[in-house]
């Protein structure tokens, strides 16, 4: 049995403008982003004269949405491009630029007409912050959309009868393994300890997908007069809200406590899982998640990648990963915390190349 391929389709609530579109993901590959198509069709009738216009806009917010203060809307456009459907200002033909546009033209009939937009290279991805249970109507989050309307001109105020709005996701995938092993190693001196501790934490690759276990490799070779206890393991994510606030959230999203001991004059090597899981971090306030649609399942934010001659602040949001290593060492004068950190990027792996060949229609009206 072939494969289905779901269209999108979303019809504003007069009837006079719907919009298809083959797919609401859309990948940064690192050297280009996916293009944004679809088809939009028209009833002229419902129109009454007025013209179509379509927008991309990627939108970053930050508190209520409902509310302004101090004259200043917590919402900035990172990035907003509009374009004339109808009447067309151009042959279709020069507009449709994909096989699934020009199926959905020949079937959809001669009311129907292609929409096109490319990405700037410096956008974000879709992030949100996963509000608490307090935070009704906040939202920080780097969101994508895409908008029909009509009207007589671009910039009139658009009427919500007769608009159609479909959120978007920007995501990327996992670019090839630089084939590091990301390693961090100290040594540790205490008072009236002759010989020093010796601390190392490696992973066996620089890039996690998402729902792989973590393994971290630890090794201690302690020759100072401490003993060591303790040992705990943790993969924090670390989210910098960069426009607005410059916050930065720091949530230990996996833990490991052992109850492992390195005696002095001992040594340790072993090697600890972790498992970095939205499952096991539901409803915590501040995490960095995925962008999503609609209610469909998501999960933790992926690492983001800033490519070169980019601004941060254009981001929005930036989100990294470490794992964390923690022991006490303790002796007669008393115990110290002992730490080691490993960055690592958590991220989806580049799918398979599927076949498409049936369609299936997916209605996508009511809230997106």
């Amino acid at each position: 049995m072939s494969p289905k391929h779901v269209v999108f389709k979303k019809v504003s609530r007069d009837k006079s403008v719907t919009v298809y579109m083959a797919k609401r993901d859309f990948v940064d590959h690192c050297d280009f982003v996916d293009p944004v198509d679809g088809v939009i069709v028209i009833d002229p009738v419902q129109l009454k004269g007025k013209k179509v216009y379509v927008m991309l806009s990627c939108t970053f917010r930050y508190g209520r949405q409902d509310m302004d203060v101090m004259g200043v809307a917590f919402r900035r456009d990172l990035f907003l491009v509009t374009r004339q459907v109808y009447p067309e200002l151009q042959d279709k033909e020069k507009l449709t630029h994909t096989k699934i546009q020009q199926k959905l033209l020949r079937k959809l009939g001669n009311n129907a007409f292609p929409f096109f937009f490319e990405f700037p290279d410096n956008l974000p991805c879709s992030i949100t912050l996963q509000p608490g249970l307090s935070d009704v109507g906040k939202k920080c989050a780097v969101e994508f959309e895409v908008k029909a309307f009509c009207g007589e001109n671009q910039d009139e105020k658009i009427d919500k009868q007769s608009s159609v709005r479909l959120t978007i996701r920007k995501i990327q995938f996992s670019p090839e393994d630089s084939k590091l092993l990301p390693s961090a190693e100290t040594t540790f001196e205490f008072l009236m300890s002759e010989k020093p501790l010796h601390v190392k934490l490696s992973l066996p690759k620089e890039t996690f997908y998402h729902g792989e276990p973590l393994k971290a490799n630890v090794e201690i070779t302690n020759s100072s007069s401490r003993n060591i206890k303790d040992i705990s393991l943790s993969v924090e994510q670390v989210t910098h809200v960069i426009l607005y606030s410059n916050d930065k959230y720091v949530k230990s999203v996996a833990k490991e406590e052992t109850s492992d001991s390195v005696p002095c004059g001992t040594s340790l090597k072993q090697e600890y899982t972790l498992h970095p899981l939205l499952a096991y971090n539901k409803d915590r306030r501040g995490l960095a998640l995925d962008g999503r649609l609609k209610h469909e399942d998501t999960n933790l934010a992926s690492s983001s990648i800033v490519k070169q001659e980019v601004l941060k602040e254009v981001q929005g949001i930036l989100v990294s990963y470490k794992v964390v290593l923690r022991m006490v060492a303790s002796g007669m004068v008393g115990s110290s915390e002992v730490s080691l950190e490993v960055p690592f990027r958590l991220m989806h792996p580049k799918p398979e190349p599927v076949n498409q060949m049936t369609w299936c229609l997916r209605n996508s009206n009511g809230p997106t």
